[in-house]
């Protein structure tokens, strides 16, 4: 199953917020205060996986457009300090038997047209 999740950032006192869309069902959390667009990825990731151990998937395709997020949560590269936390909450998660996290485009996160929509 594929998931698309989605991170952003809006002025305070709104602050961070993210979407994860999964079987054509919209799980928007906003509202979570102060932060950063790239915590909010990172939460966005995050709760993607939870969401795919929530629905007990086999197969799950994890699909996000924040390239340096997913580079960081794929070992591709360095995961900056202030993410140390947000980096070690998604390793400890369980993944399903086949799991893939995968980087597309813009305009083909169904996350962020949720996010921009709602």
């Amino acid at each position: 199953m594929k998931i698309f999740f989605d991170g952003g950032l809006r002025p305070l006192p709104a602050g961070m917020e993210f979407a994860v869309v999964a079987a054509g069902r919209s799980h928007i959390e906003r509202g979570l205060g102060p932060g950063t667009s790239m915590a909010a990825e990172w939460l966005a990731l995050i709760a993607a996986l939870r969401l795919a151990n929530q629905l007990d998937l086999a197969d799950a395709v994890l699909l996000g457009d924040a390239a340096a997020v997913i580079a960081q949560a794929n070992g591709i590269i360095k995961v900056p300090r202030a993410h140390h936390a947000h980096h070690a909450a998604y390793l400890a998660l369980p993944r399903p038997p086949r799991f893939r996290l995968r980087h597309i485009k813009r305009t083909q996160n169904l996350a962020g047209i949720a996010l921009e929509k709602g």
